[in-house]
């Protein structure tokens, strides 16, 4: 799988087919949040989480991890135009399929618009990874999309689904054809979900698990 094509043309994309509306999934939580000492960001993309949690976590170390030096080099980019401190902020080059976190490091975890690119058996193997980093009392802030439970919002999402995997294997190669909800594999590692917000009629939502 690989973002390096999309990169330069993702913030356009987005805002075409979506506008604001992802944004505002993963940055549900953030203003409401206390101040975590580590955080780990996976599969970040060009920054625009980043961003925000750099201005809203001034002391915090982040972590910033993604398998495309395109989309990480855009990251640095908005931290830079913003004349925010680059001193506390890590970016590793890597796939989350072979990257392995240290142990009982990080108070917060994001995945945000991440854990749908992947097959069952490897966001398994990825979430059991990312527990495994994570401390005792980590919360885990993820956003994604869903497929509601029945009449007209469950066949638009199916539709907007099929339109979306189609392309991303094809451009990205994505290892995923189809949308794996992560839910029993949290718990299995002893998360515990707290919120989700759910947005337009049920395709979009933002979680916040804690353990």
């Amino acid at each position: 799988m690989s973002f390096e094509v999309l990169a330069p043309h993702y913030r356009w994309l987005e805002f075409v087919l979506a506008g604001n509306k992802l944004q505002l999934c993963r940055t549900a939580f953030l203003s409401q949040a206390a101040e975590p000492n580590q955080v780990l960001i996976l599969g970040e993309g060009n920054g625009r989480f980043l961003l925000e949690c750099r201005k809203r976590f001034t002391r915090a170390q982040i972590t910033c991890v993604d398998a495309s030096a395109k989309m990480l080099n855009l990251a640095r980019q908005r931290l830079v135009a913003e004349s925010l401190p680059m001193n506390r902020v890590e970016f590793f080059h890597a796939d989350a399929l072979e990257w392995t976190p240290p142990r009982n490091s990080f108070d917060l975890l994001v995945t945000n618009f991440f854990l749908d690119c992947f097959r069952p058996e490897q966001l398994e193997r990825i979430i059991a990874v990312l527990a495994a980093s994570a401390k005792p009392t980590a919360t885990w802030w993820l956003a994604d999309f869903q497929i509601p439970a029945e009449g007209f919002p469950r066949l638009r999402a199916l539709l907007i689904h099929r339109l979306m995997y189609a392309f991303f294997r094809v451009v990205t190669r994505l290892p995923a054809c189809k949308l794996t909800p992560p839910d029993p594999f949290l718990r299995a590692h002893g998360f515990v979900l707290q919120r989700r917000h759910v947005r337009e009629w049920g395709l979009l939502h933002a979680d916040e698990w804690k353990r």
